[in-house]
C-alpha cells in the first residue's frame, strides 16, 4: 500500500488545501494534501499536544513524524533562539512542511525526509515531540520511544500524545521501561499526553 500517510511515496493523487489556524497565539497558514496525515486540518491529538508542550526559547526540538508541520513549526516559533528538526518518512509531507515553514517565515528549522531517526543527525535534543503513527503498528511506535532516548540530553523530555483506545496504557508502560520518569501531563477526549524524562 502506498496510500498510507506513513508511506515514503504516497500514490494517491495530489489535491492541495489551505488551512488557517492559531496555535499558541501564533497565526499559521498551512498547505495540506492527500496522502499526508490529517489533511483536513490539524487533528485533535496534535492540537492538544501543541497546547500542552513546554518549549523554552533556546531549546533544540525534534519532531518525529512531523507531517505537514504544525507541531514542529509551532515549537520553532516558541524557541526563537533554538531550532526545530522535523522528520517524516513521507516525501509529500516533507515538501509541504518545507513550504509551510517558508510561507510562515520560520527559519530556525531543518526538515528532513527520514525513516524514524535515520536522518536525525548526531546532536542531542532538549525535547522530542511525537504524535506517533498508530496505524504503522505498535512495533514502529515503540521504536520511536526506544530509539529516541539516545537523542535526548540528560534531563531532556519526550512528549507523546496517544489515544487510550489506541494503546495509551501499553505506551505508558513502554516509556516507563525506557525513561527515568514518566508524567501524565494531560488527559482529554480519550487522549493522553505523556512526558518521559531522561535520567
Amino acid at each position: 500500500m502506498s496510500d498510507h500517510y506513513y508511506s515514503k511515496t504516497p500514490g494517491v493523487q495530489e489535491n492541495r488545501q489551505e488551512h488557517t489556524t492559531k496555535l499558541r497565539g501564533f497565526d499559521f497558514r498551512f498547505w495540506t494534501d492527500n496522502g499526508v496525515f490529517s489533511k483536513g486540518g490539524i487533528d485533535y491529538g496534535s492540537r492538544f499536544l501543541i497546547e500542552q508542550m513546554e518549549i523554552s526559547e533556546a531549546d533544540r526540538v525534534l519532531d518525529v513524524g512531523c507531517g505537514y508541520g504544525p507541531i514542529g513549526l509551532t515549537a520553532a516559533r516558541l524557541a526563537p533562539r533554538g531550532e526545530a528538526v522535523m522528520l517524516d518518512v513521507n516525501e509529500r509531507a516533507i515538501e509541504l512542511a518545507k513550504e509551510n515553514a517558508r510561507r510562515n517565515s520560520i527559519g530556525n528549522v531543518q526538515i528532513r525526509q527520514s525513516d524514524l531517526y535515520e536522518n536525525a543527525g548526531t546532536e542531542l535534543f532538549d525535547v522530542i515531540l511525537t504524535n506517533p503513527p498508530i496505524r504503522a503498528g505498535k512495533a514502529v511506535v515503540h521504536r520511536i520511544f526506544e530509539e529516541g532516548a539516545a537523542y535526548l540530553r540528560p534531563g531532556g523530555s519526550m512528549w507523546v500524545v496517544i489515544q487510550k483506545k489506541q494503546g495509551a496504557p501499553s505506551a505508558e508502560a513502554k516509556l516507563q521501561q525506557m525513561y527515568g520518569k514518566v508524567v501524565e501531563v494531560g488527559k482529554d477526549k480519550g487522549y493522553r499526553i505523556f512526558r518521559a524524562i531522561k535520567a
